[in-house]
């Protein structure tokens, strides 16, 4: 008799109301399970409002963690870093932009050195996108909707979002490499998804491993998600977690490892 196949896995990183820095991991098992590491306090208490993906990888000293946060209304790179020399931890900020407060959404597709995108949703529902950096932006309108999204998808040609939208639709936003920038949206739930304020995606195989955090009540459940087709997409719920999730800032955490997503 074949083994069953291992539990599809996630990690969260998360940003307390005190600044505190910290990772859970979550277990796709029916009920799921979720364990949480060491906070490390990195940024001004009740300053954290959104972050991008946080990403840990090696670097000429030692390794870093590395990833976009706004604090107040304003974009920052954060690196948190550790020196193999001095045995030292060193935390860096580098001020990107201003008037980030007006944001609900920031993160970072980083599939190649020649394919890395990153993204921003405004308050009045104007989705962005940079390329070669922060250099080239493109935008469109249209997403005033949306509650939260997560990335999904990474590609040659096209990078895609889950999101949920005030009116409780579960729909995949597809955005391609090509400009102008012209999102596809598909309906994958039509109701019932409006609960949820806070997603995080991780890879599944070709589908994802949703971890969706219900801020009323400081919850999270997680779902097994097939490769997106519209509302053929085959969604499983795997249970709530037994702890709470309560911290302000919520977003996925990957290592220079990890394959690109491939939800849709």
């Amino acid at each position: 008799m074949a083994a069953p196949a291992a539990a599809c896995k996630a990690s969260l990183a998360s940003i307390n109301s005190a600044g505190d820095w910290n990772v859970t991991d979550v277990d796709g098992t029916k009920p799921p399970t979720s364990a949480s590491g060491t906070p490390v306090h990195l940024f001004p208490a009740g300053t954290a409002k959104i972050a991008s993906r946080w990403n840990w990888g090696p670097d000429p000293a030692g390794s870093s963690y590395t990833g976009f946060v706004v604090l107040g209304s304003t974009l920052n790179q954060s690196v948190y870093s550790y020196s193999e020399t001095t045995g030292q931890w060193d935390h860096r900020l580098t001020k990107i932009a201003d008037g980030w407060d007006k944001f609900t959404m920031v993160e970072e597709s980083f599939v190649s050195s020649t394919r890395n995108a990153r993204y921003g949703l405004r308050n009045d529902g104007v989705l962005f996108r940079w390329t070669s950096g922060w250099n080239t932006v493109a935008s469109a309108p249209g997403f005033a909707g949306v509650k939260a999204m997560t990335l999904i998808s990474q590609t040659a040609s096209y990078d895609t979002f889950l999101a949920t939208t005030k009116a409780g639709v579960l729909q995949t936003i597809r955005i391609p490499t090509t400009a102008p920038l012209k999102p596809v949206v598909k309906t994958v739930r039509g109701s019932t998804w409006q609960g949820f304020e806070t997603l995080v995606a991780d890879k599944c195989g070709t589908g994802t491993l949703l971890t969706a955090i219900d801020r009323d009540t400081n919850s999270a459940y997680v779902y097994s998600i097939g490769h997106a087709t519209g509302t053929t997409t085959p969604i499983t719920n795997l249970g709530k977690l037994s702890t709470s999730f309560a911290d302000p800032v919520y977003s996925r955490f990957s290592t220079d490892d990890d394959l690109p997503l491939a939800g849709e």
